[in-house]
């Protein structure tokens, strides 16, 4: 993958990790409280959540295609939004630092209500976030894959995520800025008879025996990209 595109990932997982991280010890700390007498279904739903979203991210954070990833993302985007929505209906508009003092019913007997008040609001914050950030995500990353398409890269929804490019870059290769600078010489990749085709300089290649040259104009003054396809697919 391009290095922006794979340090981004990587903070966007990792800045996940952390809200769903501290969501689970919330949720761990009111399953201790409230098991199994209190507040069940909510408690086991937000065990269930965060634990799901960690081991997720952690199978696929360095093997993921860009289909499954918008899966992914789109799966647990889902579930926020119900994490999010069941925590607002459960906490309501309370104002915690008015309920200093009062109680609720505990498997043990009572225990603050402020502070429950407090854990409730966090998870209800933390779980909008997450969602937010999941939609923005998904969005980003299908601009990106269709980026890669435009590049003749038509299969790029089943190959590693790797080979995704950041935006204005092209896929596969590292750095490779489709603007160039001036003065600069841009890396010449002829096209190959897998059907990717990269930008390129100077004389246009040969073709291979049996094969056909497919030229693609360029975006933003770009080179145009060169391709070699079989006849038979032409």
């Amino acid at each position: 993958m391009t290095v922006r595109f794979g340090n981004n990932r990587l903070g966007f997982y990792i800045f996940i990790f952390i809200l769903a991280g501290t969501v689970l010890g919330l949720a761990a700390n009111l399953a201790n409280l409230f098991l199994p007498n209190f507040h069940k279904d909510f408690t086991i739903f937000a065990l269930i959540v965060p634990s799901l979203t960690i081991f997720i991210f952690l199978l696929t954070i360095q093997w993921a295609t860009p289909r499954s990833e918008v899966m992914q993302i789109f799966l647990l985007g889902i579930l926020w939004l119900t994490m999010a929505s069941w925590a607002t209906d459960v906490i309501g508009p309370l104002q915690c630092d008015s309920l200093r003092g009062q109680t609720t019913p505990s498997k043990n007997g009572t225990t603050s209500f402020q502070a429950f008040c407090y854990e409730m609001k966090v998870i209800q914050a933390f779980s909008w976030c997450i969602f937010i950030l999941l939609v923005f995500a998904f969005f980003v990353l299908l601009q990106l894959t269709q980026q890669a398409e435009m590049y003749g890269r038509y299969k790029i929804w089943s190959e590693p995520i790797r080979e995704l490019p950041w935006f204005g870059e092209m896929p596969g290769y590292y750095n490779t800025n489709t603007q160039g600078m001036p003065g600069q010489h841009m890396m010449q990749y002829p096209g190959t008879p897998g059907g990717y085709g990269y930008p390129h300089q100077g004389g246009y290649p040969v073709p291979n025996p049996g094969h056909s040259i497919i030229i693609q104009p360029g975006m933003n003054g770009a080179p145009p990209t060169i391709t070699q396809v079989p006849m038979s697919q032409v």
